[in-house]
């Protein structure tokens, strides 16, 4: 004790302390949750006007450069080879039409171009394409950001070297769930590749799905867990499952689409410095309850007609929208 007081007195008068970061609880989220509706998407709306230009939505491009024979069980996934979904298992993409992609998704205003691999997780031999991908998308003008899955001793500072700026990495759904949706990885072996790529200094981007049949009490502490990450991730996304025929999942119920815009909200309020992104299931999802996830805080989305393996709203329906509720892209 004595020798605590001498280091604080000893210390510079115009020595500052930085602010603990609020840890949040779990039930401090489900006490947003149970906010009335209205209060809570104004909540988030006043946070996210206090962090960002509050009518501007970055859009972002996700191509699938290497689809199905996944080795893993993720009870949602069309691309696991586990399940009979009708997709069929393709090579990784050439280098050229990667960036004939890449091209067409910077001509319609995308700033952000995301490439996605069907893989337990990159070996060496698959990872060097992957850096050309990167190298050459990155001279386009265009950020970077890749999802492989989890990364090997080394891997993240190669693709950090290449150029890349985010690697999305989603823990899905609460720990106390995950087992129930996913049993050949555990939420650890996520954890730990998120680590490997802060640690190579590149951005985490990393959200989860609702509509797994996970409890209320799950969202929030799936929402705790990532608002918890010291930091929180830098890009958010928030996917509502898209339920595809011959998975585990193919037959789940959707979830209210106004507890999505909870969900939506929650995160902004949780991770106010972060980008909230809509992701999967935004076609089921309809303009208007678009429209108030908006206002509840999200600021990113993906652009294009596909996202992987499922439809996304084409990018005409996209402009429309952003001209009836006044947004701009970037």
């Amino acid at each position: 004790m004595t020798a605590t007081v001498a280091h604080a007195e000893s210390a510079p008068s115009n020595a500052t302390t930085t602010p603990a970061r609020k840890r949040w609880s779990v039930a401090e989220v489900e006490a947003l949750f149970a906010l009335p509706f209205n209060d809570l998407v104004f909540r988030a709306q006043q946070v996210h006007r206090e962090n960002f230009e509050p009518n501007a939505v970055q859009r972002s491009t996700l191509l699938s450069i290497k689809t199905g024979g996944c080795s893993e069980d993720c009870g949602y996934c069309s691309q696991s080879s586990r399940y009979d979904t009708g997709l069929e298992k393709e090579s990784l993409l050439p280098l050229g039409e990667v960036l004939e992609n890449a091209r067409a998704a910077k001509a319609k205003g995308a700033s952000r171009f995301c490439m996605g691999a069907a893989w337990r997780g990159p070996k060496e031999k698959d990872l060097a394409p992957v850096l050309d991908m990167v190298r050459e998308v990155k001279k386009l003008g265009l950020e970077t950001c890749v999802t492989l899955g989890m990364l090997k001793d080394g891997q993240a500072e190669q693709l950090k070297d290449a150029g890349l700026d985010y690697y999305n990495h989603n823990i899905d759904t609460s720990p106390e769930f995950y087992g129930q949706i996913i049993t050949t990885h555990t939420l650890q072996d996520r954890l730990d590749t998120l680590d490997k790529v802060r640690d190579a200094g590149i951005n985490v981007c990393c959200g989860g799905i609702v509509g797994l049949g996970e409890t209320k009490k799950s969202r929030a502490a799936l929402i705790a867990e990532l608002a918890n990450m010291n930091p929180p991730p830098d890009s958010v996304p928030i996917n509502n499952l898209v339920q595809v025929e011959g998975t585990p999942l193919g037959n789940n119920e959707a979830i209210d689409p106004f507890d999505f815009v909870r969900m939506i909200a929650a995160a902004r309020i949780t991770m106010p410095k972060s980008y909230v992104r809509l992701s999967a299931g935004r076609q089921e999802l309809g303009d208007a309850v678009q429209a108030l996830c908006f206002m509840a805080g999200a600021n990113s989305i993906f652009y294009g007609e596909r996202l992987l393996t499922t439809e996304n709203p084409d990018a005409d329906a996209d402009d429309k929208l952003f001209a009836r509720l006044g947004l701009k892209s970037f």
